[in-house]
């Protein structure tokens, strides 16, 4: 059994992966925007999808699906794009679903169990349970690796 965080609540964007819950700080989200065109990069990284042009800034497209493991999906009127701030970068991530903005009182939230923390689940800070639930928090600045980051520059500054 996970320990209790003693934190203060969170608001959160809740967002699907196919069938999973995920939940990224509302502050460091600038916006939820529809679908929309992406321009490819060649060469770029598997989970680098391209970039959009969002009211005249340049923002990589990164794909949570291949982050995480999981099959291609087709993209359906649910898609949207979450543009968060991520070690300083602008970026917008790719998701099956927004499904609302949330409140999460501290004592749903948990530390994640031990089992999955490891170099590969940097993304994960914590877990919250609420209403019957299961919801991954995610560190924003987890989820993109260093060598990503440097990656993702390079194609933007070339």
């Amino acid at each position: 059994m996970a320990e209790k965080v003693l934190t203060n609540e969170t608001k959160q964007v809740i967002f699907a992966l196919g069938e999973e819950e995920y939940g990224l700080d509302i502050m460091v989200v600038n916006a939820i925007e529809k679908y929309t065109d992406i321009v490819r990069i060649p060469n770029a990284p598997s989970y680098i999808h391209g970039i959009i042009n969002l009211r005249g800034e340049v923002i990589p497209v990164y794909n949570l699906r291949k982050k995480f493991g999981f099959a291609e999906k087709a993209v359906d009127e649910n898609s949207k794009l979450i543009v968060a701030r991520t070690n300083n970068m602008k970026m917008a991530y790719e998701v099956d679903e927004v499904k609302g903005i949330m409140e999460i009182p501290a004592a749903n939230i948990s530390d994640t169990p031990v089992i999955v923390k490891s170099t590969a689940t940097t993304y994960m800070k914590n877990v919250a349970s609420l209403n019957g639930r299961m919801i991954i928090l995610l560190d924003h600045d987890g989820i993109v690796s260093e060598k990503e980051l440097e990656k993702i520059e390079s194609i933007l500054t070339d």
